[in-house]
Protein backbone atom coordinates (compact mmCIF):
# COMPACT_ATOMS: atom_id res chain seq x y z
CA UNK A 1 0.00 0.00 0.00
CA UNK A 2 1.55 3.18 -1.24
CA UNK A 3 0.19 6.99 0.24
CA UNK A 4 0.91 9.08 -2.37
CA UNK A 5 -1.02 12.04 -3.69
CA UNK A 6 -1.92 11.90 -6.87
CA UNK A 7 0.98 14.62 -8.37
CA UNK A 8 3.93 12.34 -6.01
CA UNK A 9 2.55 9.04 -8.07
CA UNK A 10 2.93 10.32 -11.47
CA UNK A 11 5.79 12.05 -10.89
CA UNK A 12 7.04 8.33 -9.42
CA UNK A 13 5.57 6.67 -12.36
CA UNK A 14 7.61 8.98 -14.89
CA UNK A 15 11.07 8.93 -13.06
CA UNK A 16 11.01 4.96 -12.82
CA UNK A 17 9.82 4.72 -16.69
CA UNK A 18 12.81 7.42 -17.20
CA UNK A 19 15.27 7.10 -15.05
CA UNK A 20 15.32 11.12 -14.88
CA UNK A 21 13.22 14.35 -14.31
CA UNK A 22 13.71 17.92 -15.78
CA UNK A 23 12.23 19.77 -12.60
CA UNK A 24 11.82 23.68 -12.09
CA UNK A 25 13.65 25.25 -9.06
CA UNK A 26 12.21 26.38 -6.03
CA UNK A 27 13.89 29.38 -5.34
CA UNK A 28 15.28 31.36 -8.62
CA UNK A 29 16.23 33.94 -7.08
CA UNK A 30 18.90 31.43 -4.90
CA UNK A 31 20.10 30.83 -7.80
CA UNK A 32 20.21 34.26 -8.95
CA UNK A 33 22.22 35.08 -6.04
CA UNK A 34 24.97 32.15 -6.65
CA UNK A 35 25.43 32.75 -9.95
CA UNK A 36 26.83 36.71 -9.22
CA UNK A 37 28.57 35.45 -6.75
CA UNK A 38 30.46 33.15 -9.17
CA UNK A 39 30.60 36.11 -11.52
CA UNK A 40 32.28 38.28 -9.02
CA UNK A 41 34.44 35.38 -7.98
CA UNK A 42 35.88 34.46 -11.41
CA UNK A 43 36.52 38.16 -12.46
CA UNK A 44 38.52 38.67 -9.34
CA UNK A 45 40.54 35.22 -10.15
CA UNK A 46 41.07 36.35 -13.94
CA UNK A 47 42.12 39.82 -12.96
CA UNK A 48 39.20 41.45 -14.52
CA UNK A 49 37.94 44.46 -13.12
CA UNK A 50 37.18 48.06 -13.75
CA UNK A 51 35.73 48.79 -17.41
CA UNK A 52 37.26 45.60 -18.85
CA UNK A 53 34.82 43.46 -16.47
CA UNK A 54 32.49 41.65 -18.96
CA UNK A 55 28.32 41.82 -17.62
CA UNK A 56 27.27 38.77 -16.16
CA UNK A 57 25.54 37.60 -18.82
CA UNK A 58 28.45 38.31 -21.46
CA UNK A 59 30.79 36.38 -19.11
CA UNK A 60 28.56 33.08 -18.43
CA UNK A 61 27.97 32.46 -22.40
CA UNK A 62 31.51 33.42 -23.80
CA UNK A 63 33.73 32.54 -20.86
CA UNK A 64 36.05 31.42 -23.79
CA UNK A 65 37.25 35.02 -24.29
CA UNK A 66 38.39 35.54 -20.84
CA UNK A 67 39.96 31.94 -20.25
CA UNK A 68 41.68 28.83 -21.93
CA UNK A 69 41.46 25.85 -21.10
CA UNK A 70 44.92 25.85 -19.65
CA UNK A 71 43.38 27.60 -16.68
CA UNK A 72 40.05 26.22 -16.39
CA UNK A 73 40.91 23.97 -13.79
CA UNK A 74 42.43 27.36 -12.22
CA UNK A 75 39.09 29.08 -12.38
CA UNK A 76 36.94 26.11 -11.70
CA UNK A 77 38.91 25.59 -7.76
CA UNK A 78 39.14 29.30 -7.07
CA UNK A 79 34.91 29.62 -7.69
CA UNK A 80 34.29 26.32 -5.75
CA UNK A 81 36.72 27.57 -2.66
CA UNK A 82 34.82 31.00 -2.61
CA UNK A 83 31.53 29.14 -2.87
CA UNK A 84 32.75 26.45 -0.08
CA UNK A 85 33.27 29.54 2.97
CA UNK A 86 29.66 30.27 2.66
CA UNK A 87 27.72 27.57 4.92
CA UNK A 88 24.00 28.35 3.23
CA UNK A 89 25.48 26.62 -0.28
CA UNK A 90 24.48 23.08 0.18
CA UNK A 91 21.40 24.00 2.29
CA UNK A 92 20.42 26.17 -0.49
CA UNK A 93 21.01 23.99 -3.43
CA UNK A 94 19.22 21.23 -1.48
CA UNK A 95 16.35 23.30 -0.95
CA UNK A 96 15.86 24.33 -4.29
CA UNK A 97 14.81 20.78 -4.87
CA UNK A 98 13.70 19.57 -1.90
CA UNK A 99 10.15 18.36 -3.03
CA UNK A 100 11.76 16.56 -6.12
CA UNK A 101 14.50 15.15 -4.26
CA UNK A 102 12.42 13.67 -1.52
CA UNK A 103 9.79 12.40 -3.80
CA UNK A 104 12.50 10.17 -5.23
CA UNK A 105 14.52 9.12 -2.59
CA UNK A 106 12.72 9.52 0.59
CA UNK A 107 12.93 12.73 3.30
CA UNK A 108 16.07 11.38 5.59
CA UNK A 109 18.58 12.29 2.65
CA UNK A 110 22.48 12.05 3.33
CA UNK A 111 23.98 14.56 0.50
CA UNK A 112 27.57 14.85 -0.98
CA UNK A 113 29.67 16.60 0.96
CA UNK A 114 30.95 19.60 -1.86
CA UNK A 115 29.36 20.43 -4.87
CA UNK A 116 31.07 19.78 -8.53
CA UNK A 117 31.57 22.41 -10.63
CA UNK A 118 31.68 21.82 -14.53
CA UNK A 119 33.03 24.68 -17.07
CA UNK A 120 33.04 22.82 -20.90
CA UNK A 121 34.08 25.81 -23.41
CA UNK A 122 32.98 25.64 -27.14
CA UNK A 123 34.92 23.56 -28.90
CA UNK A 124 36.16 22.18 -25.11
CA UNK A 125 37.35 18.55 -25.66
CA UNK A 126 39.42 18.01 -22.56
CA UNK A 127 36.33 17.63 -20.15
CA UNK A 128 34.42 14.89 -21.74
CA UNK A 129 32.75 12.03 -20.03
CA UNK A 130 32.78 9.13 -22.34
CA UNK A 131 29.48 6.77 -21.83
CA UNK A 132 29.20 5.60 -18.49
CA UNK A 133 26.78 4.21 -15.60
CA UNK A 134 28.30 5.89 -12.01
CA UNK A 135 27.36 1.97 -10.89
CA UNK A 136 30.23 0.83 -13.09
CA UNK A 137 32.93 2.25 -10.59
CA UNK A 138 31.33 1.22 -7.52
CA UNK A 139 28.79 3.95 -6.44
CA UNK A 140 25.71 2.79 -4.72
CA UNK A 141 23.00 2.53 -7.20
CA UNK A 142 20.20 4.44 -4.47
CA UNK A 143 22.29 7.56 -5.39
CA UNK A 144 20.78 10.22 -7.85
CA UNK A 145 22.37 13.38 -9.21
CA UNK A 146 21.30 16.91 -9.10
CA UNK A 147 22.72 17.78 -12.23
CA UNK A 148 21.61 21.90 -11.90
CA UNK A 149 22.79 24.37 -14.73
CA UNK A 150 23.93 28.04 -14.33
CA UNK A 151 22.87 28.79 -18.04
CA UNK A 152 20.27 27.41 -20.50
CA UNK A 153 21.36 23.47 -22.08
CA UNK A 154 20.59 22.29 -24.94
CA UNK A 155 21.79 20.04 -27.81
CA UNK A 156 25.59 19.17 -27.56
CA UNK A 157 25.87 22.02 -24.70
CA UNK A 158 23.82 19.92 -22.45
CA UNK A 159 24.57 16.15 -21.22
CA UNK A 160 22.34 12.92 -22.72
CA UNK A 161 21.00 9.95 -21.12
CA UNK A 162 19.88 6.60 -22.04
CA UNK A 163 16.51 5.93 -20.35
CA UNK A 164 16.38 3.58 -17.91
CA UNK A 165 14.83 0.65 -20.09
CA UNK A 166 17.20 0.98 -23.05
CA UNK A 167 19.77 1.55 -20.89
CA UNK A 168 19.40 -2.07 -18.68
CA UNK A 169 19.50 -3.46 -22.00
CA UNK A 170 22.32 -2.06 -23.70
CA UNK A 171 24.65 -2.58 -20.38
CA UNK A 172 23.68 -6.12 -20.88
CA UNK A 173 24.66 -6.57 -24.60
CA UNK A 174 27.39 -4.72 -22.94
CA UNK A 175 28.56 -7.43 -20.27
CA UNK A 176 28.20 -9.79 -22.72
CA UNK A 177 30.67 -8.51 -25.51
CA UNK A 178 34.11 -7.86 -24.06
CA UNK A 179 34.91 -6.58 -27.22
CA UNK A 180 32.69 -3.52 -26.47
CA UNK A 181 34.77 0.02 -25.44
CA UNK A 182 32.48 3.26 -24.50
CA UNK A 183 32.87 5.39 -28.01
CA UNK A 184 31.19 1.41 -29.98
CA UNK A 185 28.65 0.88 -27.09
CA UNK A 186 27.93 5.35 -27.51
CA UNK A 187 27.61 4.65 -31.74
CA UNK A 188 25.17 1.63 -31.15
CA UNK A 189 22.78 3.50 -28.96
CA UNK A 190 22.94 6.91 -30.13
CA UNK A 191 19.65 6.72 -31.81
CA UNK A 192 18.00 5.92 -28.23
CA UNK A 193 19.78 8.44 -26.46
CA UNK A 194 17.96 11.78 -24.94
CA UNK A 195 19.60 14.87 -25.20
CA UNK A 196 18.32 17.15 -21.90
CA UNK A 197 17.07 20.36 -23.23
CA UNK A 198 17.12 22.30 -19.50
CA UNK A 199 16.45 26.02 -19.35
CA UNK A 200 18.11 28.37 -16.35
CA UNK A 201 15.96 27.57 -13.75
CA UNK A 202 15.50 24.40 -14.39
CA UNK A 203 17.22 21.24 -13.37
CA UNK A 204 17.73 17.53 -13.64
CA UNK A 205 17.39 14.72 -11.09
CA UNK A 206 19.17 11.13 -12.64
CA UNK A 207 19.54 7.59 -11.12
CA UNK A 208 23.30 7.39 -12.42
CA UNK A 209 22.86 4.14 -13.00
CA UNK A 210 21.47 5.21 -16.44
CA UNK A 211 24.07 5.50 -19.27
CA UNK A 212 25.09 8.92 -19.47
CA UNK A 213 27.39 11.63 -20.40
CA UNK A 214 28.37 14.74 -22.80
CA UNK A 215 30.37 15.29 -26.18
CA UNK A 216 32.39 18.02 -27.16
CA UNK A 217 30.27 21.46 -27.19
CA UNK A 218 29.57 22.39 -30.72
CA UNK A 219 27.43 25.32 -29.78
CA UNK A 220 28.68 28.63 -29.42
CA UNK A 221 27.94 29.27 -25.65
CA UNK A 222 29.89 28.09 -22.55
CA UNK A 223 28.27 25.46 -20.58
CA UNK A 224 28.41 25.87 -16.50
CA UNK A 225 26.87 23.22 -14.20
CA UNK A 226 27.03 22.31 -11.07
CA UNK A 227 26.18 17.81 -9.68
CA UNK A 228 25.36 16.63 -6.52
CA UNK A 229 25.02 13.05 -5.25
CA UNK A 230 22.41 12.49 -2.82
CA UNK A 231 21.05 9.46 -1.41
CA UNK A 232 18.30 7.92 1.22
CA UNK A 233 20.28 8.33 4.18
CA UNK A 234 19.66 4.79 5.51
CA UNK A 235 20.16 3.01 1.98
CA UNK A 236 23.33 1.19 1.21
CA UNK A 237 26.34 2.68 0.40
CA UNK A 238 28.96 1.87 -2.38
CA UNK A 239 32.28 3.31 -2.56
CA UNK A 240 31.44 6.28 -1.36
CA UNK A 241 30.21 6.10 1.94
CA UNK A 242 28.56 8.17 4.82
CA UNK A 243 31.05 10.65 6.60
CA UNK A 244 33.58 10.02 4.02
CA UNK A 245 31.86 11.33 0.86
CA UNK A 246 28.56 11.74 2.17
CA UNK A 247 27.10 13.90 5.19
CA UNK A 248 23.28 13.52 6.38
CA UNK A 249 21.12 16.17 5.24
CA UNK A 250 18.00 15.48 7.34
CA UNK A 251 17.25 13.03 10.25
CA UNK A 252 14.45 12.20 11.50
CA UNK A 253 14.17 12.08 15.84
CA UNK A 254 13.01 8.52 15.51
CA UNK A 255 16.66 8.16 13.55
CA UNK A 256 18.68 9.91 15.69
CA UNK A 257 17.20 7.70 18.30
CA UNK A 258 17.79 4.51 17.10
CA UNK A 259 21.35 5.72 16.53
CA UNK A 260 21.89 6.46 19.57
CA UNK A 261 20.51 3.59 21.02
CA UNK A 262 22.58 1.45 18.72
CA UNK A 263 25.64 3.49 20.01
CA UNK A 264 25.18 3.18 23.80
CA UNK A 265 24.65 -0.62 23.24
CA UNK A 266 27.88 -1.56 21.19
CA UNK A 267 29.83 0.52 24.02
Amino acid sequence: MEFFSADERAFSDAFLKRGYAIIPLANKARLDAVRGKIHALALAHLGLKGKKAPSLAEFFDHTERYVGVEGLNGLRLAVINGLNADPDLMPGFFGMARKFIEWTVGNEIAMQRGINLSIQLPGDDSSLLPLHSDVWDGNSPYEIVLWLPLVSCFKTKSMYVLPRRESRKAYAEFKKDKGFNAEKLFQRVKPGLTWLEVPYGKAVLFSHSLLHGNRVNEEKTTRWTFNIRLKGLLTPYGVKELGESFLPATVRPATRIGFEYDAAEKA
